[in-house]
Parts: structure tokens; sequence; C-alpha cells
């Protein structure tokens, strides 16, 4: 029933977008029998690739194998970075890719579907350094090292928030939370939801001190900027996966539950 539902919903968006089916991703999806799928690898518990196997596990991962099936097709994960993310839409190496936060630089040049997960941002250090630390402001510091990944949203707050600090920017696959942890960086900043997650694998990871998270920030998929075909499809498809559970399932699974 679900699939005959979907194949309404894309029914009717043909019908009143002309020509944008030939034009569409949803179109060259459905002849394919392939949903190729721009993900990172590198954010947990959304996507984590395991090098052994080359594979992919996260909450993200679980969403796009759901999306596949109910299209009935074929999923295939495209390996990207986040300096590359949106360009690799731009440039269709695929036709969406797993959570992205909405940021209006993003938005100039590529399209998101409706946002199904939030995230907000925090300050993190260690337990060795944490005493220097009471607020944001005491991290905006000249003897304080910021470490952030280069073409993440993080990269640019970072410069913005800590003007008087050093920034450590480093290239995917490498990530900020790793110089502070070898000790090259004081401080990194990350949502709560990688945030959880990185303090449980490394018991030396603390939170900052501070009297409230920044930047609460809805989280989507990055889409085609012109294809509000395929986007009015994956938009009604959260509508049903939002009601009949399944997306609430998959946020308590990955300790994502809000």
């Amino acid at each position: 029933m679900l699939r005959s539902f979907l194949t309404v919903i894309f029914a009717v968006s043909t019908l009143f977008s002309g020509s944008a089916y030939a034009q569409s991703a949803l179109n060259e999806i459905l002849d394919s029998g392939e949903l190729k799928v721009g993900t990172t690898g590198d954010w947990n518990p959304m996507s984590v690739r395991d090098p052994a196997s080359n594979g992919y596990k996260g909450y993200d991962i679980d969403i796009m194998n759901e999306l596949a099936a109910d299209l009935g097709v074929e999923l295939t994960f495209v390996p990207t970075d986040w300096k590359t993310l949106v360009n690799g839409i731009v440039a269709d190496k695929y036709y969406l890719t797993g959570s992205a936060s909405i940021s209006p630089s993003r938005m100039k040049v590529a399209g998101y579907s409706d946002s199904y997960i939030s995230a907000e941002i925090l300050p993190f250090t260690t337990s060795d350094k944490v005493e220097k630390f009471d607020s944001w402001e005491s991290i905006n510091q000249q003897d304080v090292t910021v470490a952030t990944t280069l073409g993440t949203t993080f990269e640019a707050l970072s410069k913005e928030w800590f003007p008087n600090a050093t920034i450590r920017v480093v290239e995917a696959p490498a990530r900020g939370y790793q110089d502070v942890l070898s000790g090259r960086a004081d401080v990194f900043i990350t949502s709560n939801i990688e945030g959880a997650t990185l303090k449980e694998k490394f018991n030396q990871i603390v939170n900052v001190p501070v009297s409230e998270s920044r930047e609460p920030t809805p989280i989507a998929m990055l889409m085609p900027q012109d294809d509000q075909v395929w986007i009015n499809y994956v938009n009604n498809w959260i509508k049903i996966k939002k009601m009949d559970g399944f997306l609430d399932a998959t946020a308590r699974k990955w300790g994502l539950a809000q």
C-alpha cells in the first residue's frame, strides 16, 4: 500500500510539473533501478564507514536503505567529504545526501528535503584541560587552539566565534576532535549528536561547561535545487515515515531520540 501511495504522489507531481518529469532525478532512479546517495562516513552515529568491509552503518544508512526499499531500487553509497558534499549534488554525482545542516550558504546552490531531526552545537575538550574553560568566551583567547574540519559548518562557526583563538583546520578524513585528543589543540565544537557518541567512545572527552548550546540547526538531506518533483517525493516520504513511526524508532536505535 505504501508503494502504491508513493506512486500516486509521483504521478500527481508529474501531472503538475509538465516537462519536469523528464528532467527529474526520480525518473532517472526508477529507470536505472539505482539510488545513489552521497555520504561522508565520518559522522558518528549518522554515517560511519567500516574500513574492513568498506561498508557503512548509522542512522543515515538505515534511513537511506528504507528509502531505496520503498522506491524498489538498489542503494549505492557514493563516498564524499564535507568540503565536496554540496559539489557532488551540483555535479550530479548522487541524487541526495545523508544528513546535513541547513545553512544559507548551501541553500544558494542546493536544495533540501524537509527537516527530520535537529542538532545543537557544543564545545568539547579533554579532561586534563577542562579547568581552563568555564564559558564560550573562555575559549576565545589567544592561548587557545580550536581544531575544526575543513568544509564543515563547524569550520565557519569556529572562525566566527573565536577570532582571538588559533584555528587549526584539518582536512578530511582527519577530524578536529582527533587533534584535541592528540594534544595539538585544546577545543573542538560539534553537534550534540556527535558529541554524545564521542564521549562514549573516548572517556577523556568532556563538555566545556557552558550555560547553553548554540546554533540549533535543522538537519535535512541535500538535494538538487531545481528538481521539485524529486524534492516533493522525498518530502512526502518523510511525512509518511514520521507518521508510521519509522523515523522515531530509528532515532531511538541510534541514541538520537529528542
